[in-house]
């Protein structure tokens, strides 16, 4: 493909997101049905659910998480802070550091996050009652907000990471929801797999079938449209060895009206 007309695809993505709202998408996708701790079939329990198993497993460990494109939402990490010593936030767009800049400093923010909290505990086999104890170990691990462009060959800014580079990355919802197509997705995966050290580990969460998705009122963004093989062939692409594939499809009644998106994909993998 043409570098330029590339680079044309990325700009028009990156003017979509102008006008993202975080209160608005925390809305749309972390309320309930799609976050209901009551329902085995609600979306946000089966993400934690997989994350919580992944990051327990023994065989992700370390010193550094970074997480790859936060947006502004923080359930990704409440696993993951208990197996780390220090967890990095990154986004593209200051609308969202500053959220997540808000619930840190203990300011509050747009959405409360105590169910997530209490229902990662129980996750652990904890009492729910913790969940103060835990919103504070993510607050005292998480070492910095950062911005983060994943289509740049070095996504972060240079001394971001270590020279070894991070133990592990968390990603949700991100490559394909900034990528104008496929080509676009599986560069994006190169450039992150660059600062995973060697035999790192990604985790992954992704939609499947998504065209698109409101990131406000009338903010209506594209999204590649993924299948189970085109992740796996984009992520072998990009120097990751498979070790686990699991696939969500969502009920009728998840399908509220605010994306098109079928299904969602959890992928352990591990740097070659």
């Amino acid at each position: 493909m043409d570098m330029k007309v590339a680079e044309n695809g990325v700009a028009a993505m990156a003017s979509c997101y102008q006008k993202f709202d975080p209160a608005a998408y925390l809305q749309y996708n972390y309320t309930p049905p799609r976050a209901d701790f009551e329902r085995k079939d609600s979306i946000v329990p089966w993400k934690l659910a997989c994350l919580h198993r992944a990051f327990t497993e023994g065989d992700v460990s370390g010193e550094l998480l970074v997480d790859i494109g936060s947006g502004p939402t923080l359930y990704q990490v409440l696993s993951g802070c208990e197996v780390f010593n220090k967890v990095l936030l990154t986004d593209f767009l200051e609308v969202n550091r500053q959220e997540l800049k808000r619930w840190l400093q203990a300011e509050g923010g747009s959405l409360d996050w105590t169910p997530y909290l209490q229902h990662v505990c129980k996750l652990e086999g904890r009492r729910p009652s913790e969940w103060r104890e835990k919103a504070a170990k993510l607050r005292q691990v998480i070492s910095d907000i950062l911005p983060i462009d994943v289509h740049r060959p070095q996504p972060l800014a240079p001394g971001a990471l270590p020279s070894a580079g991070a133990d592990c990355l968390v990603s949700c919802f991100c490559l394909e929801s900034v990528s104008p197509d496929l080509a676009a997705f599986t560069r994006a995966l190169g450039h992150i797999q660059k600062l995973l050290r060697p035999n790192g580990h990604l985790l992954l969460i992704g939609a499947l079938g998504e065209s698109y998705y409101f990131g406000g009122p009338g903010v209506k963004i594209p999204v590649v449209p993924l299948n189970e093989a085109q992740v796996c062939a984009s992520l072998q692409q990009s120097g990751f060895t498979l070790i686990r594939l699991e696939v969500y499809t969502l009920p009728e009644d998840m399908r509220v009206g605010v994306d098109d998106v079928t299904g969602v994909f959890f992928v352990k993998a591990r740097k070659d």
